[in-house]
This record gives structure tokens, C-alpha cells and sequence, in this order.
């Protein structure tokens, strides 16, 4: 197990985070959605700590806890005053214990139907939800480790059994497998003692071996055409979105993608914005990221038609605005008003114990350096408009990106 202890007596909070390499894309053909499930199960309680005391315990204590599953990661975080910090800390080394092993078909039934409920209201009944679902399915092929969802299908979640997720649990949940990091205001000399009694004689077989992406080549993932789609929903206003691939997290391109999502559409003054909802009055809103990941990325660009307009007429406006930023470089103020609003959120993020914590844990499991925040500020800072247009002439490209539109089922929308 990686520890990191991150001390700050700046406010009187304590942090645990233990980061879990394992997300969606360590899922086996036919088990998609099991690490996402696990960030539900490993609440289901154990011997020493019955089904929601983990929660009813933190919560007397003054703590509260969460979790979240990406496509490489789970995190899980604890927040409470220092005097919580030994309860938090052996709570955890409890459940990373004995929680696999005794896992029972009753409680496997009861977060498995939470997870299918979850899918249910944030994706498939949530208007606009279904992209989120078959995005990655057009982005990446058949067999790559991104081309399902975080969430999974609900035929993988209904077949799982209570012997599967025993052995995703023993493949996974070591403490080879995680990193844990205390942040906040603590004695790290009092805390050393402690993580080496709860965790240090925990059984491990050692760190399973990164699947990566196995017989994918960059070429062979790269979209070299255009896949065009449209979904029917429940909604009222017709929507496009457009997604490439692109770099990969930390890689060249990624933090210049970031700032131009940022000049596209953050904000009132940004690029689509001026464009197609105040000047052209087609559109709604819009909006743009670049969705960074361990062995690829996307960047995503939406637009929300306004009532009547054709999404025809929402495309060309959309290539003609990304034609300008292949073609010609963003203006000083552009890159400027997008370099300072990405700064503002990354300092607001390491202004808050708990986003400071994640980010060690971060740059631990994708760069093997928990200190990188510098260096990962300087990639923006550094950032120029000719590198801004490098990228952007190379990643968006319009004969190579995936088209969904989303409009109203048959019959109307809500």
C-alpha cells in the first residue's frame, strides 16, 4: 500500500482517501459495471461493522463519507474532525479486510438493484442521459477497455453472482492495489503508528497487472470516419453532440484541449456561446470538455437547439466556430480568460482538504507523483495560442469524430 500523509493545520478537518486502481475498464467481458457496484457494496457492513453502522458511526463522530467509480479509478473519502481520524482509519482497514470475503447473496441483491435504479434515473429516464450510455460504444471498438459505460448493462449487473464479486474483490481490493492518503490537520508521527498496525498486517498477493488495452494500437482506436447517430428521448429541445479522441491524461495536447473547451463554452463571453446563443440566437446553451482518461480522452462539444431551429443549421454553425480554431489561433483574450479560469478552480480545489487529498491520490496512481500540482498547473500557464491551434487542427477533425443527436420521441417530448 502507497501512503501519503499530507499534513494542514490551516482548518481543524481530517481527511482519508484510499484510492482503489480499479475502474471500469479492468472489467471483464460480460462484468461490466462491477467496480462501480463495489463502490456500493463496500458499505454493506462486516463482523465488526454491521450494515449502515459505517456510515451511522462517521456520522456520530461528526464525519461523512462518499465515493465515486471512474473509468480507471474508485475513490473512496472520509471527512471528519481530527478526533474521528483513528475511527476513519480503522473502518477502513476493516471493510478492505473482510468485507469481500463475507459478501452475501442478500446484500449483493440489494445494492445491485440500487446500482440498476441509479442507471435508471441518471441515465436512461434523465433527459439527455442515454449519450452518457452510448458515447463510449461509438468512441472506442468493440473490446477496448473504454467502450462501455462506468455504470454497466443491466443484464451484467442481474447475472453477477456472489462468487464473481468475491473474486473481483480478491483481485482488487489489496492493499497492494491502493493508495492512501491522510490530509489535514494531524500529527503524522501519531498517524504513522496507526496505519502500520491497521494495514500493515493485512494479507496481499501482491498488485494484479494493469490490463491496459491489449491488441489496440492508437491507430486502431482512432476514429477515421465519421459515426453519425440519433437517439430518441424524452425531451423537449433537439441536441448535438460532437466527441473526439483525443490525447490522453497529462499527455501533449491534453492541458491545451482543456483550456479550449474552456474558450468554447465556459461562460457567456466564451466562443460557441457569442456565436450560436447570443448573436446567431440559435441555441440554448452549450457546452465543452475535454474528458481526460489513463489511456485516452475525449474531447466533447454540445449544443442545445432552441425551439424550431434545425440541428442541421446547429451543426454548420458548430463546424464553422471549431474550423476557425483549427485554422486560425484564439485571440489574446480568449487564451488569457481561459488560462484564469482554469487556474481559479484549480487553486479553489487545493483551497478544500478533502479535493487536496483526491489530487494526491491522483497524481499517485497516474503519475507515480503526489507532488506534480505545480507541474500540473505550469502545463496551462505554459500553454500558447500557436500550441492551442497545433492541437486543435490535429484532434478535431471533421471526418473523424463521432455526431449524436438527441431529439423528441415520436409523439412529442415530456
Amino acid at each position: 500500500m502507497t501512503v501519503i500523509l499530507h499534513e494542514s493545520h490551516a482548518v481543524p478537518t481530517v481527511v482519508v482517501n484510499v484510492s482503489y486502481d480499479v475502474g471500469s475498464r479492468y472489467e471483464a467481458k460480460g462484468r461490466t459495471g462491477f467496480a462501480h457496484l463495489f463502490e456500493h457494496l463496500m458499505f454493506m457492513g462486516t463482523k465488526r461493522v454491521p450494515t449502515k453502522m459505517f456510515d451511522l458511526w462517521m456520522e456520530g463522530a461528526g464525519g461523512w463519507n462518499n465515493a465515486w467509480t471512474s473509468n480507471d479509478r474508485t475513490d473512496y473519502y472520509d471527512v471528519g474532525p481530527p478526533s474521528a481520524l483513528p475511527l476513519l482509519l480503522w473502518m477502513e482497514a476493516d471493510r478492505l479486510k473482510d468485507l469481500g470475503p463475507l459478501m452475501t447473496l442478500e446484500k449483493l441483491d440489494a445494492q445491485r438493484e440500487v446500482v440498476r435504479n441509479e442507471r435508471r434515473q441518471t441515465s436512461e429516464n434523465t433527459p439527455y442521459g442515454k449519450v452518457e450510455l452510448r458515447l463510449p460504444e461509438l468512441m472506442y471498438p468493440e473490446g477496448h477497455p473504454y467502450h462501455h459505460p462506468v455504470i454497466g448493462s443491466h443484464e451484467d449487473l442481474e447475472a453477477a453472482t456472489v462468487d464473481d464479486v468475491k473474486g473481483f474483490f480478491a483481485q482488487y481490493y489489496d492493499p497492494a492495489n491502493a493508495t492512501l492518503v491522510v490530509a489535514g490537520d494531524f500529527d503524522p508521527a501519531a498517524v504513522r503508528p496507526q496505519i502500520d498496525r491497521l494495514f500493515g498486517a493485512l494479507p496481499s498477493r501482491g498488485a494484479p497487472k494493469d490490463p491496459g488495452a491489449p491488441g489496440f494500437s492508437d491507430e486502431k482506436t482512432t476514429l477515421t470516419s465519421v459515426v453519425r447517430e440519433t437517439i430518441q428521448d424524452d425531451v423537449e429541445l433537439e441536441k448535438v453532440v460532437m466527441a473526439w479522441q483525443s490525447p490522453k491524461h497529462f499527455a501533449p495536447g491534453d492541458a491545451e484541449l482543456d483550456l479550449l473547451s474552456t474558450a468554447l463554452a465556459n461562460g457567456k463571453a466564451s466562443r460557441l456561446y457569442k456565436a450560436l446563443v447570443y448573436d446567431q440566437k440559435i441555441a440554448q446553451s452549450v457546452e465543452a470538455a475535454q474528458e481526460s482518461g489513463t489511456l485516452g480522452s475525449s474531447f466533447v462539444v454540445g449544443v442545445l437547439a432552441r425551439p424550431g431551429v434545425a440541428l442541421d443549421k446547429i451543426e454548420a454553425a458548430m463546424d464553422k466556430e471549431l474550423e476557425a480554431v483549427r485554422t486560425k489561433e484564439l485571440a489574446d483574450d480568449e487564451l488569457t480568460r481561459a488560462k484564469n479560469l482554469v487556474e481559479t478552480a484549480f487553486v479553489a480545489r487545493l483551497e478544500s482538504v478533502r479535493e487536496r487529498a483526491s489530487l494526491l491520490a491522483m497524481y499517485q496512481a497516474e503519475l507515480k507523483d503526489p507532488g506534480y500540482a505545480p507541474k500540473d498547473l505550469e502545463r496551462y500557464r505554459g500553454a500558447t495560442k500557436a500550441g492551442v491551434k497545433a492541437v486543435a487542427a490535429k484532434v478535431l477533425q471533421p471526418n473523424a469524430r463521432v455526431v449524436l443527436r438527441v431529439v423528441p420521441k415520436k409523439g412529442g417530448g415530456k
